[in-house]
């Protein structure tokens, strides 16, 4: 197996009919919440909402990127460096990067670091994001639905050539935070 290439475990399984059931988290311009309302009517409308993004490092400092199913509802086949995704009904911030990172790489009880919140938005979205990240080298289970694939990349080698892959572009901001965040720390 490659070195730039994640272990895999079998995928887990889910359901496409839940994510389009799915209540989401709307909120203002101050990220205040406003409502819930469906996934499919939150993505249609472009309705600002707030996700997670998880940034898992293995020892090495590589981030886990994955590379987006193309049944995904917002950048399909895009690789993504973080993990994680839109704070359903009911729940915080920490619920969900927890929920997410299990559901989509299957690791769990790895203590997560958040850093920060950030505002993104663009013609295919808007979005209040919180920043996490984890140190994790073990196995992984897919979410076959989600995640097609998994390469480990340096944050800097990601961010120096966006136009390598096509990076989703939510994470892109969330990862030049971190790491603007991690040199101002050092």
């Amino acid at each position: 197996m490659s070195d730039n290439h994640a272990n895999f475990s079998q995928p887990a399984v889910t359901s496409d009919q839940s994510s389009v059931q799915e209540k989401v988290v709307v909120v203002d311009e101050h990220n205040h919440i406003t409502g819930t309302v469906s996934r499919q009517q939150m993505r249609r409308e472009k309705l600002c909402h707030r996700a997670t993004y998880v940034f898992v490092f293995d020892s090495e400092g590589r981030v886990y990127v994955q590379e987006r199913t193309m049944n995904k509802d917002l950048y399909p086949g895009f690789f993504d460096p973080a993990t994680g995704g839109v704070v359903a009904e009911g729940e915080e911030y920490d619920e969900a990067a927890y929920r997410e990172l299990e559901e989509e790489l299957g690791i769990s009880g790895v203590p997560l670091t958040a850093h920060c919140h950030f505002y993104f938005h663009n013609d295919d979205c808007r979005v209040w994001g919180k920043v996490y990240s984890c140190q994790y080298d073990g196995d992984l289970t897919l979410q076959k639905d989600e995640v097609a694939a998994v390469v480990r990349e340096k944050p800097e080698h990601i961010l120096a050539n966006r136009f390598h892959r096509s990076y989703t572009p939510d994470s892109l901001t969330a990862l030049e935070r971190l790491m603007r965040l991690q040199s101002l720390e050092s």
